[in-house]
């Protein structure tokens, strides 16, 4: 990571090797990082010194990804999520699309994706202005993406379900971020990141 100060990340992973290939890669970025195996665990860490960045597994036993997420989200609200799960639905999709997360890798990822991810959050952390115009999307409107039947990732369910219901609201982002139930700055946040990666004009 460019910046001088090392960037504190926890790791919430309960399968312990994947946990110790993670948080050495999170440590070869240049990160400070502290794992735990579960959501207990990391409510301790949070609660003695909170952490600017949570890395968070979806399957966790006990306390669940996106409860620790919700609880995450209502304690400490600067602190930003990025999901780590094997698998993806649309109602997991919804549910962190309202809990703003900066990002999804799916199990197993990479260390370059690690590293992209990591970086959208330190940016969103030092982010005091308020977000950017987004693109105009009429090509998108005009043709809205089809459903998928099997995604990949999270993301792409996450993107899909935005730009369905920004043509269901014929670009109004407004009336978008209401239906979504987010507010219009992620909004605008993730129209930017799209077209930042080509994924819209």
């Amino acid at each position: 990571m460019a910046d001088i100060t090392p960037l504190r990340v926890l790791l919430v992973e309960d399968e312990q090797r994947l946990r110790d290939v993670l948080a050495k890669g999170i440590a070869k970025l240049g990160c400070d990082v502290t794992d735990v195996p579960n959501g207990e665990e990391a409510l301790k860490v949070m609660a003695d010194e909170p952490q600017p960045v949570v890395i968070l597994d979806l399957n966790l036993p006990g306390l669940s990804g996106m409860e620790l997420f919700g609880r995450i989200r209502q304690r400490w609200p600067n602190t930003q999520v990025i999901i780590l799960t094997g698998f993806g639905d649309l109602e997991t999709a919804r549910q962190a699309i309202h809990l703003d997360v900066v990002d999804f890798l799916t199990k197993p990822c990479h260390l370059g994706d690690l590293e992209v991810a990591l970086s959208r959050a330190r940016q969103r952390l030092m982010a005091s202005e308020p977000p950017p115009v987004a693109p105009p999307l009429a090509a998108e409107i005009a043709d809205p993406p089809q459903p998928v039947d099997h995604p990949a990732k999270l993301a792409d369910i996450e993107r899909q379900t935005i730009l369905a219901a920004l043509a269901r609201n014929d670009g109004n982002r407004d009336e978008t971020a209401r239906e979504l139930g987010i507010s219009v700055r992620t909004l605008y946040y993730r129209l930017k990141e799209y077209q930042d990666k080509g994924l819209i004009d």
